[in-house]
C-alpha cells in the first residue's frame, strides 16, 4: 500500500474572530501550536548541519539499493525483448482484477463486463512470441495507472478521494522502459524506477538508451527544491510554458557558452537555462532550452543531506492536500517521503510496505509483541529525518517538544482520545505536524502499537 486508507482522521475547525481575538489560534490538532507548525521552530532545536552522506556515498547507496531491492530498478537496464509469458507477466502483475467490489463515483458497482472492457484495452491480441522494449522520458507530471483508463474506481466505502485505479506519479527527466502499448493506444505499460503501471502515451518521448542516458548523466544540472516550480511562460510554444516541475526533479543546465541573450524574446541574464524534455510530433525526444527565474526554489546540484535541510525541504508541503498515488497534484506519505530524499538524490521504493520491508538503510524492527517499553526506548533515540512505519503509512521523525516526540506526514486523516475517554474522529487530508504517541488507529490501539520499523537513511 502507499498509504494507510484507514479512518485516522483529524480535523482542523476554524471560527470567525473579533480583532481583539486576532492572536489566539483555534485548533482541534492536539498537542500542536501555531508556531510549531514552521520550520523555524524546530530548527532552533539541536539540529546538526552536518552532512549525513556525501554525493558520492548517495550515489553508492543508489547502486546498492538497485542492485539488491526488488522494489527498484534502473529503467534503462531493462531487457530488450520481452517472450510472451514475460510481457503478459508484466501486465497482470499490475492490471489484475481486484477480489473486492469496486464502484464508480455514481456508486454503480462495477460488473464483469466493465472489467472485461478494461482487459480488452490491455491489447493482449498484441504480444507477439517476442516483444521490443523501447525507452522514453516523461515530458510532463503524469500519472501511472492500475489500467489504461482515467475511469475513476472507489472501494466499497466510496472515498472519492482514494480513486483504486492510481497508482503513482513521475515528472519530466525521469526514464522508464515502455513493455506494451494499450489497444487505443493512448497508453503505455512502463517500468520506471520504482513502479510498473500504464502511462499516458503523450507524456512519453521516445529516444534511444545512449541517448537518455547522455542527458541524464550531465554534470551540471539543476534540481528543483521547492514543492512546485514552473518554467517561464512561453508565448509561442505550450510545450516548453510553464511546465511543472516537483521536488527532485533534476534537468540538466545549458551549457554557458550555449546560453543566448534571448530566449523566446526574453532576456536571459536572470534566469537558469535547462534542457527540457519534450515530445515532437512523431513521438520522438527532443530536448529544448527552457527558462527557470532565478529566484525560484531550486539548487544547482543536489542539495546537502543534512538534519537542517530534511526539515526546511518537509516544510515546504506543509498544507499540499492529501493525494493517493499522487492524485490531486499532490502526494501521498510515501510520495511525501519520496520526494523530500529525491532533493538530495537519494531513491526510494514506491509503497510504505516495500520501504519498510526493506533492508537498505539502519532499521530497528519490531515484532508484534515487541512491548511499547522497546519502542519507546528506540523512539527516544531517533534522529531528525528517520522514518516511521506503521501498516500502509510512514511518517518523518521532526524532533521532541516537552519529551514527546513529533513527526510530519502526509495524512488522509488522524484520531486521538480525549481527556474524557471519548473518541475523536474527523478529516485532515494533508501534509500536518503532529505529536506520534497520542495517533490512533482506533480507540483501542495507537500508532505506536503498530509501529514495525524505525529506519535512517545512512
Amino acid at each position: 500500500m502507499r498509504c494507510s486508507i484507514i479512518a485516522i482522521s483529524i480535523a482542523l475547525s476554524f471560527t470567525f474572530i473579533t480583532p481583539l481575538q486576532a492572536q489566539v489560534w483555534q485548533s482541534d490538532v492536539i498537542g500542536v501550536t501555531k508556531s510549531q507548525l514552521t520550520p523555524a521552530y524546530w530548527l532552533t532545536h539541536t539540529v546538526s548541519s552536518e552532512t549525513l552522506l556525501t554525493n558520492a556515498q548517495i550515489k553508492a547507496f543508489n547502486k546498492k539499493l538497485i542492485s539488491a531491492n526488488e522494489y527498484v530498478v534502473d529503467p534503462l537496464a531493462h531487457k530488450a525483448m520481452l517472450h510472451d509469458d514475460e510481457l503478459k507477466q508484466a501486465i497482470f502483475s499490475i492490471s489484475s482484477v481486484p477480489n473486492s467490489a469496486r464502484f464508480y463515483p455514481d456508486g454503480r458497482q462495477l460488473t464483469t463486463n466493465d472489467f472485461a472492457n478494461y482487459q480488452r484495452n490491455l491489447n493482449l491480441e498484441g504480444v507477439k512470441n517476442t516483444n521490443q522494449v523501447r525507452f522514453g522520458v516523461i515530458v510532463k507530471r503524469t500519472a501511472l495507472r492500475k489500467f489504461p483508463t482515467w475511469d475513476r474506481v472507489l472501494n466499497s466505502g466510496l472515498d472519492k478521494d482514494l480513486d483504486r485505479f492510481q497508482e503513482s506519479g513521475m515528472f519530466p527527466g525521469e526514464s522508464v522502459a515502455v513493455l506494451h502499448q494499450s489497444a487505443d493506444k493512448k497508453w503505455l505499460l512502463v517500468r520506471a524506477y520504482n513502479y510498473l503501471a500504464w502511462a499516458p502515451s503523450e507524456d512519453i518521448a521516445f529516444a534511444d538508451v545512449e541517448t537518455i542516458r547522455g542527458y541524464q548523466q550531465q554534470d551540471d544540472f539543476l534540481v528543483v527544491t521547492g514543492d512546485k516550480v514552473l518554467t517561464t511562460y512561453v508565448p509561442t510554444d505550450k510545450a516548453r510554458s510553464e511546465v511543472q516541475l516537483d521536488m527532485g526533479v533534476r534537468l540538466p543546465l545549458v551549457p554557458n557558452h550555449e546560453t543566448p541573450h534571448l530566449l523566446d524574446g526574453q532576456n536571459t541574464y536572470a534566469s537558469y537555462i535547462v534542457q527540457l524534455p519534450t515530445r515532437d510530433p512523431r513521438g520522438k525526444l527532443q530536448i529544448k532550452p527552457a527558462m527557470i527565474s532565478k529566484s525560484a526554489d531550486v539548487n544547482l546540484g543536489y542539495l546537502p543531506y543534512t538534519e537542517q535541510n530534511l526539515i526546511k525541504q518537509s516544510f515546504k508541503f506543509l498544507g499540499e492536500r492529501y493525494g493517493w498515488g499522487h492524485d490531486y497534484n499532490g502526494r501521498d506519505c510515501t510520495g511525501f517521503v519520496g520526494e523530500i530524499y529525491k532533493s538530495f538524490g537519494l531513491l526510494m521504493p514506491r509503497n510504505s510496505g516495500q520501504q519498510g520491508s526493506s533492508e537498505y538503510g539502519v532499521n530497528r524492527r519490531f515484532a508484534k509483541n515487541s512491548s511499547t517499553h522497546d519502542k519507546l526506548t528506540a523512539v527516544k533515540k531517533m534522529k531528525i529525518g528517520d522514518l516511521i512505519y506503521i501498516p500502509g503509512h510512514v511518517m518523518m521523525y521532526l524532533g521532541e517538544h516537552n519529551g514527546q516526540p513529533y513527526v510530519i506526514h502526509d495524512v488522509k486523516g488522524l484520531s486521538y482520545n480525549k481527556a474524557d475517554g471519548s473518541f475523536y474522529s474527523s478529516a485532515l487530508n494533508g501534509v500536518s505536524v503532529t505529536p506520534l504517541l497520542p495517533l490512533r488507529l482506533s480507540q483501542q490501539h495507537s500508532y505506536l502499537d503498530r509501529v514495525y520499523n524505525i529506519k535512517q537513511i545512512r
